[in-house]
């Protein structure tokens, strides 16, 4: 059996089938489409995130460290951002706004932080306020530690639930054997705050000894995609496999989610990490990608702007450049649709306060997703 998973994981990213043969894994790529993908904005590099502002203006994070404020059709930079370490996959990442941005003017942002003692740099997570085009009122709520100059897996998404904590991501950072096992390290965690960063005393390892008690669930690899399931209140994230294995999860208190002891995936290098894609006390994926799509970005559809989409998972693809649509019979995936194929690496996806679904892509900028009825 331990052979028969491990040929079958290998065949499977080589020959670009899945070892599950049921057909909600192959994707189809629809011969006509319901929308035309129109940029909307232009001449962005890596917009890793955004968020849409009550008055439909948009702050743009770029991976190398600007902060964009699109209006009526004209960028702006945002300034006294934090200071943001650069390398490999770190830069100014994910960016959310308050449930009650309204009344409290909360933004809420991570990024690859060089805060600290050790050389290099780990995830934090701030929020600050906007005020004549500056950031006001910083508020470092958490930074990973130690620092290191590996320039892999940082995560980083962000998303708060219906009771309005906040949750965040972050990558292992490159230890795979160290970090996402290990309660008392930071990184491949999955963490949950009060919105003012203080830690919730529910939290399942609060009051434990020399655990990082923001942490939430752990076990994970790299979590590019965290949002609310808009009619549960659950938290879904997206992570990366490494060659094959990309999951999608349910993220549930203190639970564990296997990395690496357990995978759907192997090494780039073709050989295996483990024998086991199960094991008691681990929680298994709703989906998984073999080949790897590399997953980034991730929305739920709630308008009825497009025919059939509502109530569909949406999620960019980095590595085959093409945003994918899953249809969900619950939390089982039952079809998978590729949209905007080839149009470029999709870096975020959201639903914009118009209904309309938003797609940034590196290179390129967001692209608004035009209805064709």
């Amino acid at each position: 059996m331990k052979n028969s998973i491990i040929f079958c994981l290998l065949f499977a990213v080589t020959l670009n089938f899945s070892c599950a043969q049921n057909a909600e894994n192959k994707v189809n790529t629809p011969k006509k489409t319901n929308y035309k993908a129109e940029l909307f904005v232009d001449d962005l590099q890596i917009p890793w995130g955004f968020a849409f502002l009550p008055d439909k203006s948009i702050l743009i994070t770029e991976k190398e460290g600007k902060l964009i404020h699109f209006s009526n059709g004209k960028k702006s930079i945002i300034g006294n951002i934090p200071e943001v370490y650069q390398r490999g996959q770190g830069g100014l990442l994910d960016i959310e706004l308050h449930p009650n941005y309204e009344k409290n003017g909360w933004i809420y942002f991570t990024y690859a932080s060089a805060e600290g003692d050790e050389k290099g740099g780990h995830t934090a997570l701030m929020r600050a306020k906007l005020k004549n085009n500056s950031l006001t009122n910083k508020e470092l709520l958490y930074k990973a530690v130690p620092n290191t100059t590996k320039g892999q897996h940082f995560g980083s998404r962000i998303a708060f639930d219906n009771k309005g904590y906040v949750y965040f991501s972050i990558g292992e950072r490159g230890d795979r054997d160290i970090n996402p096992q290990d309660i008392k390290r930071d990184g491949g965690k999955i963490y949950r705050l009060y919105d003012d960063g203080r830690i919730p005393e529910d939290n399942p390892f609060f009051g434990v000894e020399g655990a990082k008690t923001a942490i939430y669930s752990y076990g994970h690899r790299n979590p590019q995609g965290l949002i609310k399931n808009p009619d549960t209140g659950e938290i879904w994230d997206n992570e990366h496999g490494p060659r094959g294995g990309d999951e999608i999860n349910i993220i549930k208190k203190g639970a564990n989610y296997g990395w690496p002891l357990v995978t759907y995936g192997i090494n780039y290098g073709g050989t295996p990490i483990t024998d086991k894609t199960e094991m008691k006390g681990m929680e298994q994926p709703i989906h998984y990608w073999v080949p790897s799509i590399a997953p980034s970005g991730m929305a739920f559809v709630t308008s009825d702007e497009y025919t059939d989409w509502k109530g569909s998972l949406l999620v960019g693809s980095l590595a085959f450049q093409y945003l994918e649509r899953l249809v969900l019979d619950g939390t089982k995936v039952i079809a998978r649709e590729k949209l905007m194929d080839g149009l470029g690496r999709v870096r975020a996806v959201k639903q914009g306060p118009d209904g309309l679904i938003y797609v940034a892509v590196e290179g390129k900028g967001i692209y608004k997703l035009i209805p064709i009825k």
